[in-house]
């Protein structure tokens, strides 16, 4: 079974409808129990940081993460999902992460020619070493939506990089954890492609 954690935030049904298209048993849960049983877990997000934290910590989910890392449970962060998975975010002001995957999130600083927030279709390059996107062309297009970008410390985390007004890290790999930037539940057979990737992990 994969868990995919409610606390609150994050577009929950479509992740889970689209495991479930793919033949994944797949159940939305904040009870610890549940999470630390299931075969791999999702921590998806949307909205703020600072809330989505809070929220987390409220529910003891904090605690559950690590002890899913420490199993070597496989976990995919997806959009804010991902940006909680580093240390600490500038996002209306200083607050700490998860402190999972050593990093920053940091705002967009870029030409006033590009939109804040980046909402639409844009493409990645691709670490040809990337578990989570074998069999992904480099250049395949995802949907984005974020204002904040993922900085992490090192640079052997980096899976894909995308380009908007600079380039940033679209996508993280660490041992058992992953995450992308975008929302591969949104990016139509390409995206599924991912969670099927997700999917097989052992």
């Amino acid at each position: 079974m994969i868990a995919i954690i409610d606390y609150g935030m994050g577009n929950l049904a479509s992740v889970k409808n689209a495991f479930l298209k793919l033949g994944y048993e797949a159940d939305i849960t904040s009870r610890p129990d549940e999470i630390l049983a299931a075969e791999k877990v999702v921590l998806p997000g949307v909205g703020a940081f600072a809330d989505a934290i809070k929220n987390i910590r409220d529910l003891g989910i904090d605690k559950t993460l690590f002890e899913v890392v420490k199993r070597e449970t496989p976990l995919l962060g997806i959009c804010l999902g991902m940006q909680l998975l580093l240390s600490e975010s500038d996002e209306d002001g200083k607050h700490k992460g998860l402190d999972i995957i050593s990093g920053r999130v940091e705002k967009f600083n870029i030409p006033a020619a590009y939109k804040v927030p980046q909402i639409g279709w844009n493409s990645i390059e691709i670490n040809p070493a990337s578990k989570i996107l074998a069999g992904i062309p480099s250049g395949s297009y995802f949907y984005f939506v974020h204002s904040y970008y993922a900085a992490p410390d090192d640079e052997a985390v980096v899976a894909a990089r995308t380009e908007y007004g600079m380039k940033f890290v679209s996508v993280i790999e660490k041992g058992q954890i992953f995450a992308a930037q975008f929302h591969p539940e949104k990016s139509s057979e390409i995206g599924l492609k991912i969670l099927k990737n997700f999917g097989e992990m052992s």
